[in-house]
């Protein structure tokens, strides 16, 4: 048992023993003089605060952009994290710094050093491109005041073309450090601001949650986080996941996907998309990059959220929770989790150990659609996803429509379901289905959209489901996104 939370910060080796369990590293960096990485929202929205942060996973470097501000130092346990301060000099920028200046990407120079983050941490990411919509997506998690983002755009293109940066050269020497840190040590740290507790696999989780049960679980913080900085509350047990390997695990089966519950949705992403086609463009508007680096698949059911992206679409698909008590496991049908506003199936001590999609039945088809003010980086009025089953006279013989947003939990509309069941995939059905949601559900009315309008759009999506879906089902309409496009 170690006693430490260790990790790089530029060349520095950090061994923190006197902290606060939910000290974010954005206020540990400006405490320690990392004046460049800005706070603006505190709350993972306007990106000022992105810092770069790297792991060693299967032998291989993971550059990943995070937001600090909602990030605690103790989930940083044998990471290396880079900030503005660590990319370039004046002598020796780096080529982001570089690009940005000859394009004239800042003004005021607030939000720059968290874009110059983004940038950096793009051209170190997968598959990356001057595709100006890769681009887009990419520093979406960014937001610029003053200076507009062309300029930006036009940085990152110039950055994208040119050579190597200085990380290139140490990529060796960052993993052999990265390395002696997998020490395979759980954390236990208690002081007077609460106890931390590090698991370094899923049995001592397990033991800490029976002991504790509690204890808050953080997987990626990007819920819990803002529980710290907008909520002010405090967390007497914090027992942050990300160590714990059998949770990081990602499986592919013949039957068809498991994600652990360390999983982020930028890991399962690919995985997510090759089984539910749809499911890729819908995770790709799930909050920014900085917060599918961070946010897990299965945290975003656990908290049981109403407005959460991710349980509506595994609730189409027919997905199952796995969950963990001691030695106990148990399956359940991922609807089933959601009992009430604020109150799931889990008992005290039990945990979310990983989700399983099935892979869809032959002819199955799938949609996921998200209905939101802005196309990028928000919260969902409405979610709807779903799936249907025909057989080959055009009938109906499975269906799951589900939708977030319209009740007190992510919800299937079994009135709908019902009147579809048996009948010919045609407008008479859908008319039918489009009557019977109104009675499904009745949904609230508040700042992202009132009653009348989610009841009209879940009708309305139908229709879209229907419009794509129905005769040769290859339709697949413009996906412009926003409440003004439905």
């Amino acid at each position: 048992m170690r006693q430490t939370v260790r990790f790089y910060l530029g060349d520095d080796l950090c061994t923190l023993r006197d902290i606060s369990p939910t000290l974010t590293l954005l206020d540990w960096l400006r405490d320690r003089g990392r004046t460049g990485t800005k706070e603006g929202c505190n709350e993972g929205d306007c990106g000022a605060c992105t810092v770069l942060v790297v792991r060693l996973e299967d032998g291989r470097l993971n550059w990943r952009a995070v937001n600090a501000c909602i990030q605690f130092v103790s989930m940083l346990d044998g990471a290396q994290v880079y900030t503005i301060e660590d990319l370039g000099t004046a002598d020796a920028p780096h080529p982001v710094q570089t690009a940005m200046v000859e394009q004239h990407g800042s003004q005021c120079g607030f939000c720059t050093p968290g874009f110059v983050m983004s940038m950096a941490a793009y051209r170190k990411s997968e598959g990356a491109s001057a595709d100006e919509q890769a681009i887009d997506d990419a520093l979406a998690g960014n937001l610029c005041r003053c200076t507009g983002y062309a300029p930006i755009v036009r940085a990152m293109k110039q950055a994208m073309a040119a050579g190597p940066d200085r990380f290139d050269a140490q990529v060796e020497a960052i993993v052999e450090r990265l390395m002696v840190l997998q020490d395979g040590e759980s954390v236990r740290l208690e002081g007077p601001e609460g106890t931390l507790s590090i698991p370094a696999s899923a049995d001592d989780l397990a033991e800490i949650l029976l002991t504790d049960p509690e204890a808050t679980i953080v997987a990626g913080a990007t819920d819990v986080g803002l529980w710290v900085t907008k909520g002010m509350r405090r967390l007497k047990h914090v027992v942050p996941i990300g160590r714990v390997p059998e949770l990081r695990s990602l499986t592919r089966t013949p039957e068809g996907l498991r994600i652990g519950a360390a999983v982020t949705y930028q890991d399962a992403r690919v995985a997510i998309a090759e089984l539910l086609p749809d499911a890729g463009e819908m995770i790709r508007r799930l909050g920014s990059t900085q917060v599918r680096n961070s946010a897990t698949v299965c945290g975003n059911i656990a908290n049981g959220s109403p407005i959460g992206d991710g349980p509506p679409m595994f609730i189409a698909a027919n997905a199952t929770l796995h969950l963990r008590r001691g030695a106990e496991r148990r399956s359940i049908v991922l609807e089933d989790y959601f009992i009430a506003y604020g109150k799931q199936d889990r008992q005290p001590g039990e945990f979310v150990e990983a989700l399983s999609i099935p892979k869809p039945a032959p002819g199955a088809q799938f949609r996921a659609y998200k209905i939101s003010k802005r196309f990028d980086q928000d919260i969902s009025a409405v979610l709807g996803a779903f799936m249907i089953e025909t057989d080959d006279g055009g009938r109906i013989i499975a269906v799951r429509l589900a939708y977030g947003g319209m009740a007190a939990t992510p919800k299937r509309a079994s009135g709908a379901e019902a009147v579809l069941i048996g009948r010919v995939w045609d407008q008479d059905a859908l008319e039918a289905a489009r009557s019977a949601i109104l009675e499904d559900f009745a949904p609230l009315t508040d700042m992202r959209a009132s009653a009348w309008y989610r009841q009209t759009v879940a009708a309305n999506l139908l229709t879209r489901f229907f419009e794509e879906t129905a005769g040769h089902g290859q339709a697949r309409l413009a996906r412009t996104g926003g409440l003004a496009h439905v």
